[in-house]
């Protein structure tokens, strides 16, 4: 059975982190539900943490940029929720992509946190939150060509090689979620206790609207250096 391991390296620059995993099975990821209006619904709820207009001064994308700051990233290299509320700053609407993926941006947008989520089909071998080695295999959307992660960066991996880089910054094309994904994995970080509680709150939401609209069964596993794995 696999299983999704944070390793002691990630906690070694992260030791208080808290990263919410959501296990959905025999999920229907090709109905249709009202994506557009739970979108539109998130970017309004979004604009509260839209708090300055100075970007740089902004309380989450200074929290994350630090978190950031802590290991080697690609230059330019953004927390997902940053991405996100920078397109909600410009006044541009998300698109829907499938069911899984328009739920956890919505849930990211809600609660400004960032949030990502993979095919548990498509994982080779167990997977793992950890310091990149440097030689993982990694093709983004949009590409051909591998461009693996730098030493000790932190990403997600598996057997085959990168799933995300830069905790949820850019993901595998390998690994992603589509409307045919009937077994997912889900994701909602926080590098200390500050966000414990949003992620608790979070992540239910996030169950009930899986649960709600695609069925199937959806389980909750708040991880941390006390509690670093799970079987997904």
């Amino acid at each position: 059975m696999k299983k999704f391991e944070i390793t002691k390296d990630f906690f070694e620059i992260f030791p208080n982190a808290n990263i919410a995993v959501i296990i959905a099975k025999n999920i229907d990821n090709n109905v249709k539900i009202e994506s557009e209006k739970l979108l539109n619904k998130a970017s309004v709820i979004a604009e509260k943490y839209i708090d300055s207009q100075i970007w740089i001064d902004n309380e989450i994308i200074k929290y994350w940029r630090e978190a950031f700051s802590k290991f080697k990233t690609k230059k330019g290299a953004r927390s997902s929720i940053e991405s996100l509320l920078k397109r909600i700053s410009n006044g541009n609407k998300l698109n829907s992509i499938n069911p899984l993926v328009d739920i956890y941006n919505y849930i990211s947008l809600k609660y400004g946190v960032p949030c990502g989520g993979e095919d548990i089909f498509k994982i080779k071998g167990n997977m793992l939150l950890t310091k990149a080695d440097g030689c993982e295999q990694f093709i983004t959307y949009g590409s051909n060509i591998s461009e693996p992660p730098y030493p000790e960066e932190i990403i997600y991996k598996d057997d085959d090689g990168a799933i995300c880089r830069c905790l949820n910054w850019r993901e595998s094309t390998r690994t992603l979620l589509k409307n045919n994904t009937t077994n997912a994995i889900l994701f909602i970080e926080s590098i200390d206790d500050k966000f414990f509680d949003v992620i608790q709150n979070a992540s239910n939401e996030m169950t009930q609207l899986i649960q709600e609209n695609l069925g199937g069964n959806v389980k909750i596993h708040i991880l941390n250096k006390g509690n670093p794995k799970t079987f997904i």
